[in-house]
């Protein structure tokens, strides 16, 4: 997760239209719910939502953040820390939102992409290890314990597009909840 959360951020910042950007996250939020429901729970419901739907959540709050934000001042440099806060305000909402929607990773994946995002100018082992530190602290319960290891596939991103593989991602994640749940079925004899 620490590394599709750091992809998201990427794609927010490189992305030519943002707007298009959140609707494809939308999209495949939805595309990626029956998967996710039948690989899970075995019947569509609501009890719990993919992680499509949370970086959806965590991406619109990048984009009004940053719309409420707005540019960095000319006399310092920096950005109005007045307008920051509350833009903090809404990746504070968003966050609750994906725990109300009881969506994959809630607080946390949200979380984890804004600090991605907050501190893309920041040297690169910080910013990799701010989002990586922030999940191990925090999800230190069974196998989430190896979200430090995520440390390692980051620091060696040279920060280039790679080789234009993105829609086999988007659609790698329903597929393969597809693919679990047909295993699934198969190992209980359905």
């Amino acid at each position: 997760m620490p590394i599709f959360s750091f992809c998201i951020a990427e794609g927010y910042i490189h992305t030519r239209d943002r707007k298009k950007y959140i609707l494809r996250l939308l999209i495949f939020a939805l595309i990626s719910e029956i998967p996710f429901d039948l690989a899970f729970e075995g019947k569509i419901g609501l009890s719990h939502q993919n992680i499509m739907l949370t970086f959806f959540l965590a991406v619109l709050a990048l984009y009004f953040f940053d719309l409420i934000r707005g540019e960095v001042k000319e006399d310092t440099g920096k950005y109005s820390m007045g307008r920051t806060i509350p833009g903090i305000f809404v990746i504070v909402a968003m966050a609750v939102a994906a725990l109300l929607l009881k969506a994959d990773y809630t607080i946390f994946a949200v979380v984890t992409v804004f600090l991605f995002y907050v501190f893309k100018d920041a040297k690169y082992f910080i910013r990799s290890a701010v989002g990586v530190a922030f999940l191990a602290l925090t999800r230190t319960m069974g196998y989430y314990c190896t979200t430090g290891l995520s440390i390692i596939p980051l620091l060696l991103y040279n920060g280039k597009r790679g080789r234009g593989l993105k829609w086999l991602f988007y659609v790698f994640y329903p597929g393969h909840l597809l693919v679990l749940y047909v295993i699934k079925l198969a190992l209980s004899g359905q």
